[in-house]
């Protein structure tokens, strides 16, 4: 299967989507075209678009296409479940990604393990685009992140076992810790509703963690070589915006 960008459609809100076509042969010999819309909305709405009708909105959750090159050039592999390693299902690079429906859940290394790089609905033109820790551009596996709850509410401790001081935030994304008198040191993480994505440093940099409900009791737990956070953001359907509030709790 070959796929490569075709054409970019802007409305009148400025919103500007992706339109990407992709081919196979078929074994009788003729080819097969499926048309692909970066917003399932826009298919779904734009009735006046004759490509839009190609693929019916709803039809899986998850949705995700690899490109072998930047820029969403080269072969390309749609994803809609889990992939636990990619050079298996015929993936042997990973250069761009389109995201349809999401969010999902990349890994460094095959069987889910290694680095995390968390995907949002968006494009990803080049490795840079999802990662600035500068470790490895490379993704071996992806899995798709349930989003079920419209309340985000973490609990991040200072110390293992849920000890020390601890920093407790409520439907917000804290871009700095240190701006609001909590120290980088993470070792321990309760999340008791939403999912979110917590940052080696400031401003959404360095390496990524990924925190769904459920209690991490040591660093390990949630995939870092050392207990450093400085920054977090709940992971959501864009329509939601509520607004929030942290508590640093000595």
């Amino acid at each position: 299967m070959t796929g490569q960008l075709v054409g970019l459609v802007r409305t009148p809100l400025n919103i500007t989507y992706i339109l990407s076509v992709s081919s196979h042969r078929e074994h009788t010999g003729t080819d097969r075209y499926c048309f692909i819309f970066a917003d399932p909305l826009k298919m779904a709405t734009d009735h006046q678009n004759p490509a839009s009708k190609q693929q019916q909105p709803g039809a899986s959750a998850f949705k995700l296409v690899i490109y072998e090159q930047e820029n969403f050039q080269g072969h390309c592999q749609e994803l809609t479940a889990a992939c636990n390693n990619l050079q298996e299902a015929g993936v042997e690079k990973v250069g761009s990604i389109l995201v349809l429906c999401g969010p999902w859940v990349g890994y460094e290394q095959p069987e889910c393990k290694g680095e995390q790089y968390v995907f949002e609905k968006g494009e990803y033109p080049r490795w840079d685009s999802w990662t600035n820790s500068r470790r490895s551009d490379t993704i071996a596996a992806f899995r798709p992140v349930k989003v079920d709850s419209q309340e985000h509410k973490i609990v991040l401790y200072e110390n293992p076992s849920f000890a020390g001081k601890k920093i407790e935030i409520i439907d917000d994304d804290v871009p700095s810790f240190h701006a609001h008198g909590y120290q980088e040191k993470v070792s321990s993480v309760r999340v008791q509703s939403g999912t979110w994505v917590g940052y080696q440093y400031p401003g959404y940099r360095g390496y990524q963690y990924l925190f769904e409900k459920g209690e991490y009791k040591d660093s390990a737990e949630f995939g870092a070589q050392i207990p450093q956070i400085q920054s977090v953001r709940r992971i959501r359907d864009m329509q939601w915006h509520q607004r929030g509030a942290f508590h640093p709790i000595n």
